[in-house]
C-alpha cells in the first residue's frame, strides 16, 4: 500500500457519515466542532463560511471546503443573515422557503483523537478548493458521483457512499498537494522526495524492524545527515520518532480492529517485551493496551 492510503488507513477509527442539505435564504447555520475531518461542497447557489477570529470565505458552485481537524464555523447564504439553527442529527434535508436555493454535500471522518499525525495536523484549519475548470477532474467527479448515490439513492448505496467518501479524502488531500506547485513544503514535499518517500516505505511495511538512520540511509541511497535533515523537514520529526509514532498508530489500529493477542501485537510493531511495549502504549495514548482495546472511544452523533 502506498504512503498516503496507508496513512489515512491508520488514523481513520470509524465509517464517515455524509448527507444533502438544502436551505433557501434568508439562513444561517452553525457547525460545531466534530472529533475528526469534515468538508462541505456547494452543488448550487453560494453561501459564506464564517470562521472564528479569520476572514470570511465565500464559496460558490462547486467549490469544495475540507476542515481537517473539524474546525467550528458558521455558514450563512449572506453575509448579516443571522444563524438561526445549530446543526444536529436527523433535522430535515430541506426547508422550503421564498428565497435563493443552496444546496451542499457536507460530510465527516472519524479519525484518531488520542495520537495524531503529522500529515493532518501540519494542514490549514480550512483548506477552500475553488471549482475551475479543468482543475482536479478526479475531485469533481468524485464528488458528482457522491452527490448522485445521495440524491437518490439506489441499491448498493450503502457500500457506495461509505467508498466514494473514503475516495473523496483522498482526492481532496491529493489536490491540497497538488496546489502547492512546485516549492512543496511539510508532507506536500515527501512525495516529491525519493529519498524520504524510500524510508517512509520501509518504515511503513517493516513496523517490526529495530530501523536505525544508517540502514534507512542506505536505503534512500543518501547520507546519514542528508537524510536525517530533509526526512526532519517534510514529515515534521526526525526517523526514530516518526518510527516510534508508526509503530504506536499500528498498534492501536490492530487492538482496534483486531483478536490478535498483545503479545502479537507487540511483536508486530517491534517490541520483543510485551511489558516494553505496553509501557511505551500508554506513554502514548494514556491507557493500557488492554484498557484502550476495551475502552471503545465513545462515538458521537456528527451532524452532517
Amino acid at each position: 500500500m502506498d504512503i498516503l492510503s496507508e496513512t489515512i488507513a491508520a488514523i481513520r477509527t470509524g465509517n464517515p457519515g455524509s448527507g444533502l442539505f438544502v436551505r433557501h435564504a434568508p439562513w444561517g447555520r452553525r457547525y460545531p466542532r466534530v472529533p475528526g475531518a469534515s468538508f462541505h461542497v456547494v452543488l448550487q447557489g453560494s453561501c459564506w463560511v464564517l470562521a472564528p477570529g479569520g476572514e470570511p470565505i465565500a464559496l460558490g458552485a462547486g467549490d469544495v471546503l475540507f476542515m481537517p481537524r473539524g474546525a467550528d464555523h458558521d455558514i450563512v447564504d449572506t453575509l448579516g443573515s443571522p444563524i438561526t439553527e445549530v446543526a444536529a442529527p436527523g433535522e430535515p434535508r430541506e426547508i422550503p422557503g421564498p428565497g435563493v436555493r443552496t444546496a451542499l454535500v457536507c460530510g465527516a471522518y472519524e479519525l484518531g483523537r488520542r495520537r495524531s499525525h503529522p500529515l493532518l495536523d501540519e494542514l490549514p484549519e480550512f483548506i477552500h478548493l475553488p471549482a475551475r475548470p479543468g482543475r482536479h477532474p478526479a475531485l469533481r467527479a468524485a464528488v458528482d458521483l457522491l452527490a448522485g448515490e445521495i440524491a437518490e439513492p439506489r441499491p448498493g448505496a450503502d457500500a457506495a457512499i461509505p467508498a466514494l467518501l473514503d475516495t473523496l479524502l483522498l482526492f481532496l488531500l491529493r489536490a491540497w498537494f497538488d496546489e502547492q506547485g512546485d516549492d512543496r513544503t511539510g508532507w506536500a514535499g515527501v512525495f516529491g522526495d525519493p529519498a524520504v518517500a524510500a524510508a517512509l516505505h520501509a518504515i511503513h511495511d517493516a513496523p517490526d524492524r529495530a530501523w536505525t538512520v544508517p540502514e534507512l540511509s542506505a536505503l534512500a541511497g543518501v547520507s546519514r545527515a542528508t537524510l536525517a535533515r530533509r526526512f526532519t523537514a517534510t514529515v515534521g520529526e526526525p526517523p526514530l520518532a516518526y518510527l516510534t509514532r508508526w509503530r504506536m498508530l499500528t498498534a492501536a489500529r490492530l487492538l482496534r480492529e483486531s483478536d490478535t493477542p498483545l503479545a502479537g501485537v507487540a511483536r508486530k510493531v517491534g517490541y520483543q517485551s510485551e511489558f516494553a511495549f505496553a509501557k511505551a502504549f500508554k506513554r502514548e495514548y494514556g491507557l493500557a493496551p488492554g484498557q484502550y482495546r476495551r475502552a471503545e472511544e465513545p462515538l458521537e452523533a456528527v451532524a452532517v
